[in-house]
């Protein structure tokens, strides 16, 4: 596994305790040494590997596209080259961030992607060198990934704190999901070698002044002001899709279903040890 010190990397290594995992973080592994990254798959001959190495700073690719199609795309074709040298399968973690965002019910797996911003073309680059360069792969779309370190909960928290009121943009409309769900479900689809794309979110969808308001809701925080604006307001230096909920139709025919994002984002919020069991 490629990204294994990152949230969805460490929620894997739980979800997949009692199978022999080799989990590499960015020390261990670059992805964009052809070399290294063909060294390391010959050495370990994975029967699988889950790449979840990626640059998902929205910010960061925008100033820097040819760095994000190098870690996002690049990166992921050399993985995928070198599985196929080793005859492994591959699971690549991709985004909704891969669609134009302008459907007003969610994408579904055959819905041809449009990315509007360069971390989104940069993760569609990855998808398309991935599917030229084997044949036994999974592509998982996932949106609004959170389950630790400096996530959207933690910084609408910490922001809570320090100023006592908010402007959240209600034009970007996904799906929040939990690391520890989403690896759960990747888990259970690897078993299955039904190879293509899949959506994985936690079910539901809601704006990201939704899904602040939820937040402060559980954290015990209603008091604190939230004040509703729009990316062009905010003033960002990177377009969003305004809409990219994912229909997780692909994954459900298998009987692979996550939670609610309400119910996921209660139980992370509560720091259960416990989690919700997906559908079988």
């Amino acid at each position: 596994m490629t990204g294994g010190q990152g949230q969805l990397g460490r929620a894997l290594q739980q979800a997949l305790a009692g199978h022999e995992v080799v989990s590499l973080g960015h020390q261990e592994l670059e992805i964009t040494d052809e070399a290294q990254v063909r060294r390391t798959i010959e050495e370990i001959y994975p029967a699988l590997v889950i790449h979840a190495a990626a640059w998902t700073d929205t910010l960061g690719c925008e100033a820097d596209p040819d760095r994000a199609l190098r870690i996002n795309g690049k990166g992921a074709g050399l993985v995928a080259e070198a599985c196929a040298r080793e005859d492994a399968v591959m699971l690549y973690v991709s985004s909704n961030e891969v669609f134009d965002g302008t459907r007003r019910e969610p994408y579904r797996e055959e819905d041809t992607p449009n990315p509007v911003n360069n971390y989104g073309r940069s993760k569609l680059e990855g998808e398309r060198r991935v599917q030229s360069a084997l044949s036994h792969h999974y592509i998982v779309r996932t949106a609004w990934l959170y389950g630790g370190g400096n996530d959207f909960p933690a910084k609408i928290m910490r922001a809570a704190a320090k100023e006592g009121a908010l402007k959240v943009v209600t034009d970007e409309v996904a799906s929040p999901t939990w690391a520890t769900h989403l690896a759960q479900a990747i888990a259970k689809l690897i078993l299955r070698p039904i190879w293509g794309i899949y959506h994985l979110t936690n079910d539901g969808f809601c704006s990201r002044m939704e899904w602040a308001r939820k937040i402060l809701e559980l954290a015990g925080l209603r008091a604190v002001g939230l004040e509703a604006t729009t990316q062009e307001k905010f003033g960002a230096a990177y377009r969003k899709p305004a809409f990219s909920a994912l229909g997780n139709s692909n994954a459900a025919k298998l009987g692979i279903e996550l939670p609610a994002w309400e119910k996921a984002l209660e139980e992370y919020l509560a720091g259960s040890k416990a989690t919700s069991p997906i559908s079988k």
